[in-house]
């Protein structure tokens, strides 16, 4: 057996008589450990680096801002959804149909043409309105935000 220190090799790295890589010059030392935890419960948090649009206290005319665009998109959920359910009440509907279950075209059973394109065409345009929507919302809540704010 030859000893690794007789034949000049370096010891592996965490092995006895190995230097630690910070006591090396060669290797940059490693940044600190920085321990990340939750706030405990009751504990103030830190101020955002983000505040509110006027840099204090949101005034009111900012809550009515943000109570407006809630609201607003809160509709538009509700629409979304209830169009959803209608949209899948009426294939539900069709695809019962017991004149359905024989009928091929194609040889596709016409219930799964049904489910192919009456129910994922419907479901892709409610979600395309919403996402429409919602955007439209929040441009106008900001347009009206700066007025604001120029205003101010």
């Amino acid at each position: 057996m030859s000893d690794d220190r007789a034949s000049g090799a370096a010891p592996a790295p965490g092995a006895p008589g190995a230097t630690p890589a910070s006591a090396n010059p060669a290797t940059p030392p490693r940044p600190a450990r920085v321990r990340v935890t939750a706030p405990r419960a009751g504990e103030p948090l830190a101020p955002s680096a983000a505040g509110p649009l006027t840099g204090g206290t949101p005034a009111s005319a900012e809550r009515v801002l943000v109570a407006s665009l809630i609201r607003s998109q809160l509709r538009v959920a509700i629409v979304c959804a209830l169009g959803f359910a209608a949209a899948l009440a009426a294939v539900a509907f069709v695809a019962a149909l017991p004149a359905l279950n024989d009928e091929t075209i194609a040889g596709v059973p016409v219930g799964w043409l049904v489910l192919a394109f009456g129910a994922y065409p419907p479901l892709v345009a409610i979600a395309a309105l919403a996402v429409t929507a919602a955007n439209r919302a929040e441009d106008q809540y900001r347009a009206l935000a700066e007025r604001d704010e120029d205003d101010a």
